[in-house]
């Protein structure tokens, strides 16, 4: 299992609560709150993670507003997935 927090600093200051709310395609696994209401991203493993990545990816293109918040949003969760030193590991190696 893994868990991956997106970071409650990032351009669209995304939350569970806002994850919630936005359209954006949710991890098969599902989503966490933490008691700060961050959100963690839930997966079976790096690969499902990637996988995530790249339709979120394709559903931020997809939207016409690319300054929204939601757009920023589906850019942050992608940048949190990225930066994972696990998933960052799968890649590599």
């Amino acid at each position: 299992m893994l868990r991956i927090e997106v970071s409650p600093g990032s351009l669209s200051e995304l939350d569970f609560t806002k994850l919630v709310q936005f359209d954006i395609p949710k991890p098969a696994a599902g989503v966490a709150q933490e008691i700060n209401n961050n959100a963690i991203l839930i997966f079976e493993d790096e690969q499902e993670a990637i996988d995530y990545a790249h339709l979120v990816d394709g559903y931020a293109e997809s939207l016409e507003d690319h300054n929204s918040t939601e757009y920023l949003a589906a850019n942050d969760i992608i940048k949190a997935i990225g930066d994972d030193e696990f998933v960052q590991a799968y890649i590599q190696s």
